[in-house]
């Protein structure tokens, strides 16, 4: 007890907690070693417990390890614009030779994004979704661009995307974004997105298809289909057809494409059991906004589905996801009705920016053979 009481231990309450006058600290590499401030000496094993260990994962977004004049790490915040001598992963460390975990990570409704993409380093990976200047989109961009993701805001509105780009950038002046026009009810738009992007010469690893149209009026595209159904599905089903050979070319790629738990309240087949086309882009007068949705996100499943099964035997893998169930974004913004609704559910609702928000297309990709990405 003499010994313990000496070394400043007789007081502590756990094995990991440190004696007075110790300070924790990490190498460049990640290891952890131990500064006696009293004696001034160090050590690579814990003072009380004896074990040696090192920091896992990567640091969280928005942090950067720089050196000091004296070639001590530091790190650096740039969110909350700060700095700290205190590695932020400290609280994550692992032993020396830990043991292999038997089961494997859950996640459900209630995990955030940053819990989903954890110690996920998607530097060199090329990602484009559309719709990403708002809302669901809008989040995804952000997390996978400050995860160190090259990411590409395909949005109707460029001001609106550039808008998107600098508050991501004012995350972290490293993210890797940029915003370019696709206006998904023009298919000539949709072509013209796909050469420009072409013409810059990079991979692509992931496609998110995610901007829709909810409760519009009926109205037609310059295409001649009406809009519903040409944004949600045809405009998506054309870009991906256009970027085929560059999702092939940089395999393992893949193709997530926003659904929705809707898709099961419809049909698309006459009475027949043939598909009946005139139920896709529908006249004014057998138009229903909510009905034209859902058939848009029942096109998206099936589409899904056999785009997996023609292009996964080549490295390319497609999902469709839902979203989760009244997530309050602005897709309700078309008409009156449905934004006194979602205003009356908000209460009881996921939030865009509730550290709460699951982020489904990061769960859907990284829990789905994420590895191999």
């Amino acid at each position: 007890m003499a010994a313990l009481k000496y070394a400043g231990l007789e007081d502590t309450d756990s094995e990991e907690e440190l004696p007075p006058g110790w300070e924790e600290r990490t190498t460049k590499d990640g290891w952890v070693y131990y500064a006696n401030h009293l004696e001034e000496k160090t050590q690579w094993e814990h003072p009380k417990s004896g074990k040696r260990k090192r920091v896992a994962g990567d640091l969280p977004y928005g942090w950067e390890q720089e050196t000091d004049e004296n070639g001590q790490v530091y790190f650096v915040d740039h969110i909350n614009k700060r700095t700290t001598y205190l590695d932020p992963r400290l609280a994550f460390t692992v032993e020396d030779n830990p043991v292999k975990p038997t089961t494997r990570q859950k996640y459900d409704g209630n995990s955030t994004a940053m819990e989903i993409l954890q110690g996920r380093d998607l530097s060199g990976k090329v990602v484009i979704i559309t719709g990403a200047n708002s809302g669901i989109g809008f989040e995804t961009a952000k997390s996978l661009a400050l995860h160190g993701a090259c990411v590409i805001l395909a949005c109707r509105s460029l001001a609106r995307g550039e808008d998107a780009v600098q508050r991501i950038l004012g995350e972290w002046h490293k993210a890797k974004v940029e915003a370019m026009t696709l206006d998904l009810a023009s298919l000539q738009s949709v072509q013209h997105f796909a050469e420009e992007f072409k013409s810059k010469n990079l991979p692509l690893h992931i496609l998110i298809c995610n901007a829709a149209v909810f409760g519009v009026p009926w109205s037609l595209t310059e295409d001649g289909l009406e809009s519903t159904f040409q944004v949600n599905h045809l405009g998506h089903f054309y870009l991906v057809q256009l970027l085929e050979d560059v999702l092939r070319q940089s395999s393992p790629a893949r193709v997530v494409v926003v659904s929705s738990e809707s898709h099961r309240f419809t049909e698309i087949n006459d009475s027949s059991g043939k598909l009946d086309f005139s139920l896709l882009s529908p006249s004014k007068k057998e138009y229903w906004a909510m009905l034209a949705y859902n058939r848009s996100k029942l096109c998206n499943i099936l589409f899904s589905n056999e785009l997996n099964r023609r292009l996964s035997a080549h490295g390319v893998t497609s999902n469709a996801v839902h979203p989760g169930n009244m997530i309050y974004s602005s897709i309700h913004r078309s008409w009156w009705v449905y934004t006194l609704l979602f205003t009356l559910a908000r209460p009881f609702t996921k939030s865009m920016v509730s550290e709460r928000l699951k982020l489904f297309c990061a769960s859907s990709f990284f829990r789905i053979g994420a590895d191999s990405l």
